[in-house]
């Protein structure tokens, strides 16, 4: 037996319904679309949401509220007791992270966050520093250097 033997089964392939072919088909005269009307009409019907020109539901509700998610700034957070497996004066950017495994999306920035303690000196150079983590950073002895100087500018 091969491909070419096989046969479809019955009924599987449906006739497609023959519209305006006289009395007899069942679908005839008005071909379905019933007397006069809008839908009757060619091109006729109306888009979704059309209620017969009252003011549809989805213009009679209220807009509510400022959504944000378009100007929202994203960032990799990064918390302090990751900073500490880095090795005594160690400089710390995008590069040094993703090398030591820290998982970093591309388009984000990077936040340091102040959960943790840190006990070496680094310089550590990111986007936006937490209040505490500058603090920390500072007091271990090592630098906090902000990449855009526009969220330093905004904080004063």
């Amino acid at each position: 037996m091969s491909v070419e033997m096989l046969k479809r089964p019955y009924g599987c392939k449906k006739n497609t319904k023959r519209i305006g072919r006289g009395p007899g088909s069942g679908t005839g005269k008005t071909a379905g679309k019933g007397h006069k009307g809008q839908n009757a009409r060619k091109g006729g019907g109306t888009r979704p949401g059309f209620e017969g020109g009252q003011t549809p539901l989805f213009r009679r509700l209220p807009k509510r509220g400022f959504k944000n998610a378009r100007f929202k700034k994203e960032y990799n957070e990064v918390n302090l007791y990751m900073l500490d497996a880095f090795e005594n004066g160690a400089v710390i950017d995008r590069d040094a992270l993703a090398a030591a495994g820290v998982k970093i999306s591309g388009k984000k920035g990077i936040k340091i966050l102040g959960i943790g303690d840190l006990t070496k000196k680094l310089e550590v150079k990111a986007d936006v520093f937490s209040k505490s983590a500058k603090e920390k950073i500072e007091k271990a002895g090592g630098k906090a250097v902000v990449l855009c100087e526009c969220q330093e500018a905004k904080a004063e």
